[in-house]
């Protein structure tokens, strides 16, 4: 369904930047296929309208005029559609490609790499790349899930989705009804924040916890998007990144390394173990559980009861 749109897209785009005079709903209709097999005026002219609305949306510029027969033609001049010289410097060059290394573990990659192409061959620099001859580092946003790409799709497409979703501390999974907004990457793992149909309310959910396929579905969102600002801070207050107070747990000695990182203070307790206090905000439980058993949790009670819950659950999987 997205590759149909794409396609239908492409060729309106095509259409409108190819003609030297203002095309009309009926020429537009009998040049590109998808619009002949609409099965009646009034299809096509809800498809056509939100297509026009769409590539408008996408940046294209398209010019509304009346023809000398009185009908009503579109087009979209090349000069007001073309872009603007690209000048780049051989540090910003280097940044894109930097940049573009990034996903190449993901569905991104030839988007990626296409682009740095055209950039290329427009008189982009090629700038050494010292990221890869003297570094063993590359910078990586792994991408594991199969539920990654259709999510990403019905982010971009605003499309609601149902998926089987299992929490932390549950041992069964249950169905989820939620408008996409958008994706984030955080501490090696991705976090699809949107609104959950059924609890009326904005959340979070972890990718790797979507068992099964991510199914799309019909209809347009019923609540306003928020700004990406919004949901980045809601993806890293739900993953844990906010903190509202502090925990006290024992760390064996050599391990937990991201922990320590973020510690307020560190003790040494003797016989292998440290005690560490560490910001606590919502998703600390689940952090934890990862670190198996070189973390114990001291306090809070609630922090320590839900880090044995999560711990029970995997143990029953």
């Amino acid at each position: 369904m997205a590759i149909a749109k794409a396609e239908r897209l492409m060729n309106l785009a095509l259409c409108l930047l190819g003609t030297r005079r203002p095309l009309s709903k009926r020429e537009l209709r009998g040049s590109i296929e998808a619009y002949l097999e609409a099965g009646s005026d009034d299809a096509f002219n809800r498809m056509f309208e939100r297509d026009k609305d769409d590539l408008r949306e996408l940046g294209l510029i398209i010019e509304t005029v009346e023809n000398l027969d009185g009908d009503t033609g579109y087009l979209a001049r090349r000069d007001s559609n073309r872009l603007p010289p690209i000048t780049l410097d051989a540090e910003e060059a280097a940044a894109l490609g930097l940049a573009a290394k990034v996903w190449q573990q993901a569905r991104l990659a030839g988007a990626a790499s296409g682009a740095l192409q055209k950039l290329r061959a427009a008189g982009m620099p090629e700038a050494e790349d010292t990221y890869e001859v003297h570094s063993a580092l590359e910078p990586r946003i792994p991408v594991h899930e199969a539920a990654f790409e259709p999510l990403m799709l019905a982010c971009r497409d605003r499309r609601p989705v149902t998926f089987d979703y299992r929490k932390g501390n549950a041992a069964t999974s249950e169905q989820r009804q939620v408008e996409p907004w958008t994706l984030e990457c955080w501490r090696g793992h991705w976090y699809l924040a949107g609104w959950d149909r059924d609890r009326g309310a904005e959340r979070v959910f972890r990718l790797s916890r979507i068992t099964g396929r991510v199914r799309s579905r019909a209809g347009a969102f019923t609540t306003e998007v928020p700004d990406v600002v919004t949901v980045r801070e809601t993806v890293e207050s739900w993953a844990g990144e906010t903190a509202t107070r502090t925990a006290l747990i024992r760390l064996r000695t050599g391990a937990g390394y991201p922990l320590r990182s973020r510690a307020v203070s560190v003790r040494e307790l003797g016989n292998g173990w440290d005690e560490l206090e560490i910001p606590y905000g919502h998703g600390l439980d689940a952090w934890l559980v990862e670190f198996g058993p070189d973390v114990v949790v001291q306090e809070p009670a609630d922090l320590r009861a839900d880090v044995v819950d999560r711990l029970r659950a995997v143990a029953k999987d």
